[in-house]
């Protein structure tokens, strides 16, 4: 039987994807990643293809994965499928990204980066939330009820400071290879999501369509970035049926 192995994005965890129902007989993996609380990743984890590679060693007890990732954790499947192809019989990307194209942009977002960590190591976890949910990213929570958007804004807390910097540092877009060659060559089904109002990531989402074999889109109108957050019933029943819509 085919194994979920679900990954959150950056501020995120494991609770993150507590909207999911499945069939009790159903093995999941849902781990932190690095950075985030709970995560067990060790000194050993330096480089982006390391964490991959630590969670296709965590769940190794199945034989074959259902890789659901949402941003951050869209990117570490997607590299999980290019890197160890035979553990992945199904991937589903949601608000994903190959990998930067070119050296300026890579210098430029570690660039960004850098002062997301700077902000994180002296200020600390609050300073940062704080603009980290002013990011015109987020713009569309806006309509979401307060309770949901306190819920978001407590997971995001419960990091430490130093622990997101790691994840910048090591699991950064700046820090990922570039993986569009590789997108042809991936032969297992693939779900990409992305929100109707996230332009950047929707348009991501159709080159990517375009550059797979047994790709389908779906885009989720009305609905921004975080999917997880505003859009939890469409992604589940996108997770489990894998239907175009």
């Amino acid at each position: 039987m085919t194994a979920l192995l679900a990954l959150h994005g950056f501020t995120g965890s494991p609770q993150s994807w507590d909207f999911l129902s499945a069939p009790s007989s159903e093995r999941r993996f849902v781990p932190a990643l690095i950075g985030h609380l709970g995560s067990d990743a060790g000194a050993e984890v330096v480089a982006f293809e390391d964490e991959v590679d630590r969670l296709a060693k965590l769940s190794s007890a199945a034989d074959a994965l259902h890789v659901v990732g949402y941003s951050l954790g869209a990117r570490l499947a997607l590299a999980l499928a290019v890197r160890h192809p035979a553990r992945v019989s199904r991937l589903t990307l949601i608000s994903g990204h190959p990998g930067l194209g070119s050296d300026s942009e890579r210098v430029a977002r570690r660039t960004a980066d850098d002062r997301w960590c700077e902000l994180l190591l002296n200020r600390g976890t609050a300073a940062f939330v704080d603009a980290w949910q002013a990011l015109p990213l987020w713009a569309t929570q806006v309509h979401l009820d307060s309770a949901t958007r306190s819920r978001k804004r407590t997971e995001r807390l419960s990091h430490d400071a130093a622990g997101l910097a790691r994840s910048l540092r090591v699991t950064g877009l700046a820090q990922m290879p570039n993986y569009r060659a590789q997108l042809a060559e991936i032969r297992v089904p693939v779900t990409l999501i992305a929100g109707g109002l996230d332009a950047k990531f929707r348009d991501l989402a159709e080159q990517m369509a375009r550059a797979m074999t047994h790709a389908q889109l779906s885009i989720v109108e009305g609905a921004g970035h975080d999917l997880l957050l505003e859009r939890p019933e469409r992604i589940s029943e996108l997770i489990g049926t894998g239907n175009q819509s």
